[in-house]
């Protein structure tokens, strides 16, 4: 497993996750109350054995440096590292990374020092938990040059993905990425690969592994992207296996795919176990007080640790730490994402002076359908998402966002008293 090195690649703008990576990197979007989605797939890693991990970004990666120094800090005898490598020039790289593979290329040179005889790539976006040593272990007794861990899905879903087409012992015989709803891909049926029967397709999760000498092999043109490029000229050159996994697996691309993986979190038979003991999700260790609840209703909802809830409703929702919510507060169905520190006394005193209201969810608000980034001031008797004549049309507001009809609140947003949306 010590030959084996982790490369997560986080990505570029996350435009679909706008207006939450307008000042951070897709990966460090704030999931499930406490992480960040970089959390999911270095701690898929290290509960394998696997701790030695690089990330590859490029776009506003200062939060993600932060959280990733403050989060993962191995000592002197276990071992490994968790490394972030930024886009730079160099004498012999202009700069920015052209695709995920242009980003393990221009990586190659960082790498070769740890004598790797095998690449792990991950992303920084997917929610899923698997077996990666039963991956790598079925990847070497094949004999396989590359492994690409694969999915069922049915024929809607498959027009997003790229989809694998495998002979009876599990190689890769074709490969189409992103067919159209009107492509006809009838020949790459697989089925008998789910229990669900109407899941007839595999698609590649976009989880590969590499032997070494075969990534520098495929890395030695001027390809720049895995999914578009690299598998599909693999095909017919090297040995390329498929590893069907049939768990829980989610691509978090978009606000509405965000806001329902995180909301069900707190369903009673929740998609991913935040609970299992043997496969557990690492992050930033902030030494929080216990959440305190004054007199409230939780109805399938969680909240993280640090947080204060006084009298309020809370429905199908999701609290973060450090989050504030005041005397007769109603949410359903809301993500509030926490906040970064807590005010001080004359922190309140001099914004109550600016009638500025306090970080958190002031008294008497109701909020329906939304997500609230961190920091956020949400005043008094304020009323989001639940006035249904009030037309939820996708756009920029200043404050806010509504992408695919959910209202999305601004990292450190302030909304008055009374604000209606």
């Amino acid at each position: 497993m010590k030959k084996v090195l982790t490369i997560i690649l986080g990505g570029g703008k996350g435009s679909r996750l706008f207006p939450l990576t307008k000042e951070r990197a897709k990966p460090a979007v704030p999931f499930g109350g406490k992480f960040r989605l970089i959390d999911i797939p270095i701690s898929n890693s290290i509960n394998s054995g696997l701790n030695n991990i690089y990330i590859l970004t490029q776009f506003e990666s200062a939060s993600l440096n932060t959280h990733i120094s403050k989060s993962y800090r191995f000592d002197t005898f276990s071992g490994g590292f968790v490394e972030i490598l930024a886009a730079s020039q160099n004498y012999d790289n202009s700069g920015w990374y052209e695709g995920t593979a242009d980003a393990v290329r221009k990586n190659l040179s960082r790498f070769h020092p740890h004598k790797p005889d095998a690449y792990l790539i991950l992303s920084g976006d997917q929610l899923y938990k698997m077996d990666i040593v039963d991956f790598l272990r079925k990847h070497r007794e094949s004999g396989a040059d590359i492994s690409i861990a694969a999915t069922p899905v049915s024929r809607n879903d498959a027009q997003g993905l790229g989809i694998l087409k495998i002979d009876e012992k599990d190689n890769i015989t074709d490969f189409v990425e992103k067919p159209s709803a009107d492509q006809d891909i009838s020949s790459l049926r697989v089925p008998g690969k789910s229990p669900d029967p109407s899941k007839e397709y595999l698609a590649s999760m976009g989880i590969y592994i590499f032997n070494a000498d075969v990534m520098e092999k495929c890395l030695d043109n001027d390809f720049t992207d895995f999914g578009h490029q690299i598998i599909p000229d693999a095909i017919g050159k090297h040995k390329v296996l498929s590893y069907v996994y049939n768990g829980y697996w989610e691509d978090i691309g978009t606000i509405r795919s965000f806001y329902e993986a995180n909301l069900n979190l707190a369903s009673p038979l929740p998609n991913y176990n935040l609970y299992d003991e043997e496969s557990p999700v690492y992050t930033h260790m902030r030494n929080l007080p216990p959440s305190k609840m004054l007199a409230c209703n939780f109805n399938n909802a969680m909240a993280a640790e640090g947080s204060i809830i006084s009298n309020a409703f809370v429905s199908h929702s999701l609290i973060g730490i450090r989050t504030i919510i005041r005397q007769g507060a109603s949410l359903d169905g809301v993500y509030i994402m926490g906040a970064d520190h807590y005010e001080t006394d004359k922190d309140k005193e001099e914004n109550r002076e600016l009638n500025i209201p306090h970080i958190g969810i002031g008294a008497g608000t109701l909020i329906k359908g939304a997500i609230i980034d961190k920091n956020a001031r949400i005043g008094s008797n304020c009323r989001i998402g639940i006035d249904n004549h009030i037309e939820r049309r996708d756009g920029d507001y200043g404050n806010y966002h509504i992408v695919e009809g959910i209202i999305v609140i601004h990292k450190d947003a302030v909304l008055p008293d009374g604000s209606l949306i």
